[in-house]
């Protein structure tokens, strides 16, 4: 067992919405990602998707509404939900989910899609 420093982990990489593996258990993914701007709208099929915001203001659009996130609040968005990230700025964020899950769900192929996150 290893403790797992996440302001360390997020200094190492500076890439936007490419995110990197700092932990799995039960096999699911902890991932730490920084994004910026507008992402593409996505879903998951068969992956609950967990985004906590660890620095900046991020905006969850949703078919029909939105959510806002602030540091330490987080958002689970179901499996099968459509859904597109918007950093206002850079935010820094910690992910859950499934191993094997893509950054870009069903919106492939895509230019910003993940297929192999490194592993800090």
């Amino acid at each position: 067992m290893e403790k797992v420093n996440l302001a360390a982990m997020l200094a190492r990489f500076d890439e936007r919405w490419s995110p990197r593996i700092v932990g799995e258990l039960n096999g699911q993914h902890v991932k730490l990602a920084k994004l910026e701007g507008e992402f593409v709208w996505h879903r998951h099929p068969d992956a609950d998707e967990l985004f906590l915001v660890l620095e900046g203001s991020l905006l969850m659009r949703l078919r029909g509404g939105e959510v806002r996130l602030g540091p330490g609040e987080m958002l689970i968005v179901p499996r099968g939900i459509e859904h597109q990230p918007v950093a206002e700025g850079l935010v820094q964020v910690l992910l859950f989910e499934p191993v094997g899950t893509l950054n870009t769900g069903d919106a492939e192929p895509e230019a910003r899609t993940v297929r192999d996150p490194e592993r800090l």
